[in-house]
């Protein structure tokens, strides 16, 4: 595939994956997911590297979810289609034999901070935004929020993210356990290959050995996943995410008051 939504570099042991749409605040369409699969399955296969490091281009977003652009579009059936190459960006990632280090600049909201929780490690900039806006959309968080944060950052915080929609700070998630460390903007990638280096210092059978081990209980999830997927596809095209979808373009708060009634 020659690659149009990510950049992939693979040099000293290291494998790098950037999300480039900054110009959508690197939001992930299809095609996204495609050339991430493809990245991740390529840095697998390729036995000179120890680590992954994926980013966002730019400063001002690792991903901020999926693409409203073309989820606004989605059908129950083209949805399902949709979900499943989700599905299947996030399966690589879980059975990868080597770990990921997510570095994060700015926005990382939605299906983007899914995609964090995925990570084994996370270098964030100060300056970084996190949070789930799934019910904010009407959509929700249920490739990776559902089954992963809890186990992450509690089941309560984790409800507080999933249900209110917040946005929390580098330092908040820094407490909470969403992220490792926290470091000046402008030196996460440096943190991040600093740790990357590290990795490489250590065995690598045993590196894989100690992933395989870590991801065993949430490995069990899988079927949540698969749920997840068959019951938002259902969700494509119904009046309120199209609600939802529409008024996050037109950048005014949706009524799901009139749900209600």
């Amino acid at each position: 595939m020659d690659f149009e939504d990510i950049i992939y570099e693979a040099t000293g042991g290291i494998a790098r994956i950037t999300i480039n749409r900054p110009e959508r605040h690197n939001a992930f369409r299809s095609r996204t997911l495609d050339e991430l699969t493809e990245a991740f399955e390529m840095a697998d296969e390729d036995c000179t590297i120890g680590v992954v490091i994926l980013t966002g281009a730019g400063d001002r977003a690792f991903c901020a979810g999926g693409d409203i652009s073309e989820m606004g579009e989605l059908d129950p059936m083209v949805g399902r289609k949709f979900l499943g190459k989700c599905l299947k960006l996030s399966n690589t990632m879980r059975a990868l034999s080597k770990p990921i280090i997510a570095a994060v600049n700015g926005y990382c909201l939605g299906g983007g901070h899914e995609i964090n929780a995925m990570c084994d490690l996370t270098i964030a900039g100060d300056e970084a935004v996190f949070g789930q806006t799934g019910p904010s959309v009407g959509s929700a968080p249920v490739w990776g929020g559902t089954q992963l944060l809890p186990r992450l950052i509690g089941e309560k915080k984790a409800r507080e993210m999933a249900f209110l929609c917040y946005r929390y700070s580098a330092r908040d998630a820094e407490k909470m356990g969403l992220v490792n460390k926290v470091v000046p903007s402008r030196d996460v990638m440096e943190a991040a290959e600093e740790w990357a280096n590290r990795i490489l210092e250590m065995s690598p059978q045993s590196i894989k050995l100690t992933r395989t081990s870590m991801n065993f209980a949430t490995d069990m999830l899988y079927p949540s996943f698969m749920h997840g997927r068959e019951m938002l596809a259902l969700v494509y095209g119904s009046e309120e995410l199209t609600e939802g979808m529409k008024c996050f373009e037109e950048k005014r708060k949706p009524d799901f008051q009139k749900f209600r009634r």
